[in-house]
């Protein structure tokens, strides 16, 4: 016969092969579960790693049922079934397919009986199926595992899973896994010490924490090993605790950034001492939840881009605001600090309360986005999207805002009535009008400030309220009316309160930085950073 005639042939055959082998396993792994029940202990421990060997997906969970104790015999017809005790009898169902096979009493029913052996031969046996997984994700899952159980039984196994394995932090974990099962046994000095060295090298608190747990059984000779290790850990976790701080630090002063910018604007040019500015942060939250309420409702596929369409509202809606409070009762006491301190305070009673009228007391929700929700890990330092996304968007404000006042014609009126508002006003600027929309401007940066709260803070009407006094204390701190100076200002108060709260607490911790700026500003009255030329109006 012609070779090529034999092609269609052994194509049939591959194919019929091919569809047969599903088959053909499937019955290998049902015959091998019906056979558990028969001889001793030692014949069901090879049976269960003949199990783990087909590789078939339902093994693992079938080992697991056993390991549990629920698997069982039902005496009629001696099928191997799964049993839950529901009420008096057993719920059953098939442990290969889940299928329900009804129920039956305890008296029916005779126990696969499993010892301490079989549990750990069952353990090494789910850990061959899931470290030899496909999915990197299985895989890691598998060897965290290990790495708590530490199981000396599972040596052997994990040596395989290592020099097959190919993604890098899967491989980490396994060989930190490794290292901690080999402290467990009786393995030689030199093999021991190397595996101290591994998981010194890890250096995070997993491996302290190994490292400690093995320190009260170690022999003498190893003690000096496993002290350096942990003695080189605690250095290290040190200093990522104190880049940690300073991370919190950072995002606490981009949001003591966003509700103070604006403030250093209003207070800068006209020197209006604004109570109602925290209250002004918190309506451009509640226009967030409005308008998420509205996507939910009636757009949910826009949800990732609630934020997007909020921003620009939130700050028309509280620009208008702000030029609405300052065209009608602020204009009317200039030079008056005391009555603009008590009427800005009194107008952020009356916008809390109608806040609580329209949208009730209660905190509202308002939902992260998905780009903006979870953490990811930078070295030891844990940083969460939505922390990371408001230091970003307080940089671009800031960046935005800067190249307003230095590069846009209202930029320069308002430098100039800053400066010198009787000089600017005879120069014709109108200076009524820069206030207005000065005012407006920093009133709308408060209402963006507000978008970005409302993903790290409860939105209430008494959301103002946390913000406010940090706003001034900024300000002050860095400069009134100076920009650079509230950056400055607000990074270093937030950097300085994360380093205060571990060992004085939150509340003294604001207390002492309270003190601090009532120091500092007895030596330098006009902040960090202060503008030339406010003496002349003096």
């Amino acid at each position: 016969m012609h070779p090529f005639r034999l092609i269609p042939k052994l194509l049939l055959a591959l194919a019929l092969l091919i569809t047969a082998a599903p088959g053909a396993f499937a019955q290998d792994v049902e015959a091998l579960v019906n056979t558990l029940p028969e001889g001793s202990y030692s014949d069901r421990e090879k049976v269960i790693f003949d199990l783990a060997a087909t590789g078939d997906d339902r093994v693992a969970s079938i080992l697991k049922v056993l390991g549990e104790g629920d698997l069982y015999v039902r005496e009629e017809d001696g099928r191997v079934v799964a049993g839950k005790r529901a009420g008096r009898d057993y719920a059953l169902s098939d442990p290969l397919t889940g299928e329900a096979l009804g129920a039956a009493p305890s008296s029916d029913l005779d126990k696969i009986r499993v010892n301490n052996r079989l549990r750990r031969a069952i353990r090494s046996a789910i850990g061959q199926l899931t470290l030899m997984s496909p999915s990197p994700s299985v895989r890691l899952t598998a060897a965290r595992s290990l790495l708590r159980n530490a199981d000396p039984d599972a040596l052997e196994l994990l040596d395989e899973a290592l020099a097959a394995e190919t993604d890098t932090g899967v491989k980490t974990v396994m060989e930190l896994a490794r290292a901690t099962t080999i402290l467990k046994t009786d393995a030689g000095l030199d093999e021991k010490t190397a595996a101290i060295d591994t998981v010194t090298a890890r250096g995070n608190r997993e491996a302290l924490a190994v490292l400690t747990a093995s320190l009260s059984t170690a022999p003498s000779e190893l003690t000096p090993a496993i002290e350096r290790g942990i003695a080189g850990i605690e250095r290290k976790l040190a200093m990522w605790d104190g880049l940690q701080n300073v991370w919190y630090g950072l995002s606490l002063g981009s949001v003591l950034l966003l509700a103070a910018i604006g403030l250093a604007i209003t207070f800068g040019v006209m020197g209006v001492i604004n109570m109602a500015h925290g209250e002004i942060v918190m309506l451009g939250a509640y226009t967030t939840f409005a308008v998420q309420q509205v996507i939910r409702i009636s757009f949910p596929g826009l949800f990732d881009y609630s934020l997007a369409i909020a921003l620009p509202l939130a700050f028309l809606v509280t620009a208008l605001v702000g030029i609405a409070i300052e065209r009608g009762f602020i204009r009317w006491l200039y030079g008056r600090p005391l009555e603009t301190l008590l009427a800005t305070w009194g107008l952020s009673l009356i916008l809390q309360q109608t806040v609580r009228t329209i949208f009730g007391p209660n905190n509202r929700e308002v939902g992260n986005p998905g780009w903006m929700s979870g953490a990811f890990d930078l070295g030891g330092l844990s940083i969460t999207w939505n922390r990371l996304w408001i230091v970003v968007f307080a940089l671009v404000v800031f960046a935005i805002l800067l190249a307003v006042l230095n590069r846009t014609p209202l930029g320069l009126q308002m430098r100039a009535v800053t400066q010198n508002r009787r000089m600017a006003s005879s120069m014709g600027i109108r200076t009524p009008w820069v206030d207005a929309l000065t005012f407006g401007l920093g009133s709308g940066i408060a209402g963006i400030a507000g978008v970005a709260l409302s993903q790290i803070d409860n939105v209430s009407p008494n959301l103002g309220q946390s913000y406010i006094i940090d706003s001034f204390m900024v300000v002050v701190f860095g400069g009134v009316g100076n920009l650079w100076g509230t950056l400055v200002g607000a990074l270093t108060l937030g950097v300085a309160n994360k380093f205060l709260e571990p060992f004085a607490g939150a509340v003294l911790g604001k207390i002492f930085i309270l003190v601090f700026i009532i120091l500092f500003i007895q030596r330098r009255p006009r902040g960090l950073f202060a503008l030339k030329g406010r003496a002349v109006d003096a």
